[in-house]
């Protein structure tokens, strides 16, 4: 069987719903010859009588019944077809990198959005420590990177500022020295931080777990090991901040967006504006 044409099937349909030639020709703006011959050229495409008529009446043949599905499932494929491909004319590869607080809580709704809004690009997400990521980025492994900086840097733009603080499981309070350190294995910017606070203050501390990722820091703080230096919006549930006076203040922890290249492509000037857009409205 020849494919149906969809000019056809339209017809089809607002025939059927009109119960008629002439009113469906009205409301589709054709003359009711035009609409008879719409109708004759799909029965003949499919070899079936699909509308039973006399001079009074017009109905459904048991194919014409089954026609009405058919019809509707094709051309709601081809809208959705054409949704497809209009919504979005970007293609290419994009290589994100993020640092690992980032992937937990801030990034999963934006990349979905844009997944949707740009279907035809595909993303690759490195997760890693932000120094790590840098020197990705500098070897060419990277286009775009969402990561950490300390305050006083310049690179990357900045997107928001967020407070360091301590964090435990609930009730953590009256932390002594050696104070328990649950961190980032170096080069982790947060580690630096926490122990150059520590040792600013004179206070003495002990590594109790290191973990390269955050769901292991988050299990050991739980755990009661230690307390972590982390961005106070970024805070992995359950854990909170630690109410200890005697701990040093950790100042602030600025996140930044990283373009490998000045010009970026199309896909990649997209991912910008949907990160600042997002990262900007989370944090204003």
């Amino acid at each position: 069987m020849a494919m149906l044409d969809p000019e056809l099937l339209r017809t089809f349909l607002t025939v059927e719903r009109a119960g008629g030639f002439t009113a469906a020709g009205r409301i589709l703006g054709l003359r009711q010859s035009t609409v008879s011959g719409h109708i004759a050229r799909l029965e003949q495409t499919v070899g079936r009588e699909l509308f039973r008529r006399d001079t009074r009446n017009l109905a459904l043949t048991a194919d014409g019944a089954a026609m009405v599905g058919f019809a509707r499932s094709i051309l709601d494929a081809q809208a959705q077809a054409d949704r497809y491909f209009a919504s979005s004319e970007l293609t290419g590869l994009i290589r994100l990198g993020a640092s690992d607080d980032l992937v937990a809580r801030e990034l999963p709704d934006v990349l979905v959005e844009f997944q949707n809004s740009h279907p035809g690009v595909d993303l690759e997400l490195v997760v890693g420590l932000s120094e790590y990521l840098k020197t990705r980025m500098t070897a060419g492994e990277l286009d775009l990177m969402v990561a950490k900086r300390l305050p006083g840097e310049t690179h990357g733009e900045l997107l928001w500022r967020d407070k360091l603080v301590w964090a435990g499981r609930p009730n953590t309070q009256d932390v002594r020295d050696p104070v328990p350190i649950v961190t980032y294995p170096p080069p982790s910017l947060t580690r630096h931080a926490a122990l150059r606070a520590l040792e600013r203050e004179g206070r003495t501390w002990r590594i109790a777990c290191v973990s390269d990722s955050q769901l292991g820091l988050r299990a050991a703080a739980l755990a009661g090991m230690g307390v972590i230096a982390h961005a106070e919006s970024l805070l992995p549930a359950g854990l909170v901040k630690v109410s200890d006076d005697s701990l040093p203040d950790l100042g602030e922890l600025e996140f930044v967006l990283l373009r490998r290249r000045t010009v970026l492509s199309e896909p990649e000037q997209a991912l910008c504006a949907a990160i600042i857009e997002s990262t900007h409205r989370l944090h204003r």
